[in-house]
């Protein structure tokens, strides 16, 4: 069933929330098992994981997405089985390419990069489904483009069912509290889920019966967009990739810092999962962004661009400015209930403030690409990217963990800034810095006001209560946002 672009982002941020809670949970399950050093060694294998299946993808599931709204948009569905076929091939190019050289290259990267040469096997074992995580990419693509999300929530929740089984299966049955096989075992739960999920796309797609109509091949538009995108994406997840790995070793330089490891492990196996849940609804807007505008700039609608990017933009910054606040507030209970570690806490407080940026940054990077701007993605995350990397390397040794939140710092909000001002000069929109403080004022207040309060829930309620009246008597939450959500729910019920 095709619903509307607000019922879509309701649905999929619903699935998205979901999903993300059953990862946080198991990530708890696995701090549990097998410590924070575990996690950390799990998370420079992931992120070795994650370059290799950037690489292998190649930019095609968004340029799926992206060729297959606008032909829906044309009222040319009849071409998309062969955009569909086209970037099929072209996947199975470049993931097998990837996959062949990860393979054989896995001691190497375990030994250099990762610093420990039995994840080979781990690395080695999720080259082998590199082909089919890639694929599934591609049908996720058309089917966001076709608004089926409710085709992609079920399957999508699934797959998780089924990742997080046969990876609790491979622990307790296998693997044990070993660090090493439980890396193997979570690589092999992946695997199999996107097997799943490739299998149930495959047999879910729509089989259009229509006759194609004649058209140019879209080879060269598929590389146009793919080959800037896949530089873009490639660039940034090795760059990423790389930083993960500087961290622990640039951590163990400092004098301060006991268990560099355990330190990192902390951050970005338990910090960065909590701080990023909430943007799940997002994320979710997001994903369905990307085709909509698509569709907007295919037909000439500048009006609703405008509109849509407003829109988005507000939202998100006041949803944002909610979460970092709650985030600051809860940080320790949050955090001692979740993990039963006070530092996750203290490093979850530290970047909490960090939220609105996160999240607006999301949006942005979606609507930027909707509108065309791949190029420009591509040289915004070459710059942020390279001085990521390069101020780990030189505040690390001297700074230790501090030195990691002013690098991340410094380089996402950079790449914000450059991305939001290309937005709004390709939207032909403009944003009020006026109540861009005032909301900043307004947040500001309502955590001011709720640490004079003892207790977890009631800091909470003071919080949300104060924002939201200061939010209101200023004019960033305005009556019309209001109205604008009851009449997609009267549209809807016609």
């Amino acid at each position: 069933m095709r619903l509307s672009m607000f019922y879509s982002t309701l649905l999929l941020t619903g699935v998205n929330l979901l999903l993300r809670l059953a990862g946080t949970v198991f990530q708890v399950y696995l701090s549990d098992r097998i410590g924070a050093a575990g996690v950390g060694l799990l998370q420079l294998v992931l992120s070795v994981a994650l370059l290799a299946e950037t690489a292998g993808v190649a930019g095609v599931r968004t340029t799926a997405m992206y060729l297959s709204a606008e032909e829906l948009g044309r009222k040319h569905p009849g071409r998309i089985p062969r955009i569909l076929s086209h970037c099929s091939v072209y996947s199975l190019v470049c993931s097998c390419a990837v996959g062949v050289a990860l393979y054989f290259g896995a001691p190497l990267l375990a030994q250099q990069w990762i610093g420990d040469i039995r994840t080979a096997g781990a690395l080695r074992l999720f080259a082998c489904f590199l082909p089919v995580e890639c694929l599934c990419g591609v049908l996720r693509g058309y089917f966001t483009a076709a608004e089926r999300i409710g085709t992609l929530a079920v399957v999508g929740i699934g797959e998780q069912l089924c990742s997080m089984a046969v990876t609790v299966a491979a622990l307790m049955g296998w693997a044990g509290e070993d660090p090493v096989r439980a890396c193997q075992a979570v690589v092999f739960g992946v695997g199999v889920s996107a097997c799943f999920t490739l299998a149930c796309l495959g047999l879910l797609r729509p089989r259009s019966g229509e006759r194609r109509p004649a058209g140019p091949s879209p080879v060269w538009r598929m590389l146009r967009i793919a080959v800037p995108l896949a530089l873009a994406d490639d660039l940034k997840a090795g760059l990423s990739a790389a930083e993960k790995l500087v961290i622990p070793r640039g951590l163990a330089l400092h004098p301060g810092t006991r268990a560099p490891m355990a330190s990192f492990g902390v951050v970005s196996g338990m910090v960065m999962p909590v701080l990023m849940l909430p943007a799940a609804i997002l994320f979710s807007l997001a994903e369905l962004l990307i085709p909509e505008l698509a569709r907007c700039a295919a037909v000439g609608s500048r009006r609703r661009i405008r509109y849509l990017t407003r829109r988005s933009l507000r939202m998100g910054m006041l949803y944002g400015l909610w979460c970092g606040g709650l985030l600051f507030l809860l940080a320790g209970p949050l955090c001692e209930t979740l993990y039963d570690s006070q530092d996750a806490g203290k490093y979850l407080m530290l970047f909490a403030p960090l939220a609105p940026m996160l999240y607006c940054d999301a949006l942005t990077d979606a609507m930027t690409k909707g509108l065309g701007q791949q190029e420009s993605c591509v040289r915004y995350n070459i710059v942020t990217s390279a001085l990521d990397l390069g101020l780990l390397l030189v505040l690390l040794p001297r700074w230790g963990m501090l030195g990691y939140f002013v690098s991340f710092l410094v380089s996402h909000l950079l790449n914000f800034a450059l991305s939001i001002r290309q937005l709004l000069k390709t939207a032909g929109i403009t944003v009020s810095l006026r109540r861009l403080l005032l909301a900043g004022l307004a947040t500001l207040a309502g955590v001011g006001a709720a640490l004079l309060f003892a207790g977890a829930g009631a800091r909470a309620a003071v919080f949300l209560a104060v924002s939201w009246v200061l939010f209101w008597c200023s004019g960033t939450l305005r009556r019309e946002d209001l109205h604008w959500a009851r009449g997609l729910l009267r549209t809807r019920r016609r």
